[in-house]
């Protein structure tokens, strides 16, 4: 195993970099660096050698030449128990270089701020993806580190080995390197391929970098393992939440927390949505979030025991008392005020999450694993118009039951097909999800009320084969439906909301979720 004798250090990210280079300096490590790394080194007063002392040629073109030299990456792929390797080094005076620490230019940051093209380029690192993509190539002798979160890893490897950085932590830094700069090259083509209009929404190639961001107890079952990842460059799981307090994070409450999230954002004005089994089983919008939660609750106060909630505005402290006699696993608000948090600390079990609200980009891909690989689409997460519904029956409906029918419509493309939400203007008031009929979900739909059906309206995800839905849902007392329409027995469906005085808006839009 070859000892450790010179380190090269170039970084952007300067964190914890000073530390480290003490640390290596302390342990009889030559430090190498340039640019900003070297000049921060010196300032803290760190014994640190110049890359051009090094390569006895100075940096060139405004910085973009510095490190790409042969007493630089000589020294870093230089096969150690090669001969001819060694012998070559001593020929041409070129010391080894044992341990490279680089992290990158922030393109997509860089980027995502609205740099111009110029700027962009600019962040486009040459020399850094070089000296990280040898130094893991040849890492049975060198050790690459490029999270500076590993710094005291190394440090603690290096103090206990005599020098040396263990084979098996090479090895993992060396695929944590390799992924590194793939992630990072991968940003850069994606942002190449838009500039000028033509990138394809499903490319033939699609990379998707994932890193570890937690560990769970389990998976979807207790005989599963489990893990959640977050894309590379994005901002995090639910937006990169916080959590503020309670019990970790399970499978079923991510993806729970997930689907409470997405409809919420739908709300302008103050909305609780109550979630169990990945499907809304309680709506509600009033003039704050106390009275948004007592509709939300009124649908469903059975299936809301031990379930997700989640709240488009901050939690208040009127919320937290509305809230406090009901047993919940996870709360998601954009915010909490001090009261409210105070109140919460009390749920010692309650998962308080505060994320920011949903807000899906042009352009965002959503994954769902088959054997094998893949389905891609974009996130069906941007609101319909109901401006561009049209009405097919006799009766137009009145203005109340539009706030309805478009409350209803929101809710219903988070509801499991084949789904059916009845509501009135301001809550939901029955939902039928995941029936292999629809007729079948009207009948749950509507059964399950706790509240009135007289005079509330209905949602269908999709359109109505037969007449026999809407039967059930006219009979029930609901007195107009937003549904696709499509079906060639829409003149069927259209004569009976006909006959039973139902108005019906066709939107021209299905909304399945399987």
């Amino acid at each position: 195993m070859q000892q450790a004798r010179r380190a090269l250090i170039s970084v952007f990210d300067k964190r914890g970099v000073a530390d480290l280079a003490r640390g290596l300096s302390s342990l009889g490590f030559e430090v190498v660096s340039t640019g900003g790394t070297l000049d921060l080194l010196r300032k803290e007063g760190i014994p640190v050698t110049a890359v051009s002392d090094v390569t006895g040629f100075p940096e060139i073109l405004d910085g973009r030449v510095k490190t790409l030299h042969p007493r630089i990456h000589g020294g870093i792929l230089a096969r150690r128990a090669d001969a001819a390797h060694t012998a070559q080094l001593a020929e041409h005076g070129i010391t080894p270089v044992d341990l490279v620490v680089v992290n990158l230019y922030p393109f997509e940051k860089t980027v995502a701020g609205g740099a111009s093209f110029d700027e962009a380029v600019e962040m486009i690192d040459i020399g850094g993806p070089a000296m990280v993509r040898a130094a893991a190539k040849n890492h049975q002798g060198v050790a690459v580190v490029v999270d500076p979160e590993d710094y005291p890893r190394v440090l603690e490897a290096l103090r206990s080995g005599e020098g040396t950085v263990p084979d098996a932590m090479r090895r993992r830094f060396a695929a944590k390197a390799f992924a590194h700069t793939r992630d990072y090259d991968t940003a850069i083509a994606s942002w190449l391929a838009r500039q000028d209009g033509t990138e394809e929404a499903f490319p033939p190639r699609l990379q998707v970098g994932l890193e570890r961001t937690m560990e769970l107890r389990y998976g979807e079952n207790p005989h599963q393992g489990g893990a959640v990842y977050s894309r590379n460059g994005g901002g995090g799981v639910l937006g990169g939440f916080r959590q503020l307090q309670g019990k970790p994070l399970s499978w079923n409450n991510v993806l729970d927390a997930d689907a409470a999230r997405k409809i919420v954002a739908l709300f302008e004005k103050p909305a609780v949505v109550i979630v169990k089994h990945n499907n809304p089983c309680g709506v509600g919008r009033g003039a704050d979030l106390a009275e948004a939660y007592g509709r939300a609750l009124a649908t469903d106060p059975v299936s809301a025991f031990g379930s997700i909630i989640a709240l488009n505005r901050p939690a208040d402290i009127r919320f937290a008392e509305a809230m406090a006699d009901l047993f919940v696993e996870v709360l998601l608000a954009p915010g909490y005020d001090g009261e409210a948090r105070e109140r919460f600390a009390a749920k010692k079990n309650l998962r308080v999450l505060d994320c920011p609200l949903y807000k899906p980009a042009a352009g965002d891909v959503e994954l769902r694993p088959v054997d094998g690989g893949f389905l891609a689409q974009p996130p069906d997460a941007f609101p319909d118009d109901p401006a561009s519904w049209t009405c097919p029956t006799r009766r137009q409906p009145t203005p109340e039951e539009r706030r309805a029918l478009e409350l209803a419509w929101m809710v219903c493309r988070y509801v499991k097909s084949n789904a059916i939400v009845v509501a009135n203007a301001d809550q939901t008031v029955g939902i039928g999800a995941g029936q292999m009929s629809r007729v079948d979900s009207c009948r749950l739909a509507t059964e399950k009320s706790q509240l009135p059906l007289a005079g509330t309206v209905a949602a269908s995800d999709a359109f109505f084969p037969f007449r026999d839905g809407l039967d059930v849902l006219g009979s029930a007392g609901i007195t107009a439906v937003v549904q696709p329409g499509g079906s060639k027995r829409d003149d069927e469906i259209i004569a009976a909301a006909d006959e039973q005085g139902v108005a019906m808006l066709f939107t021209g839009v299905r909304h399945f979720r399987h």
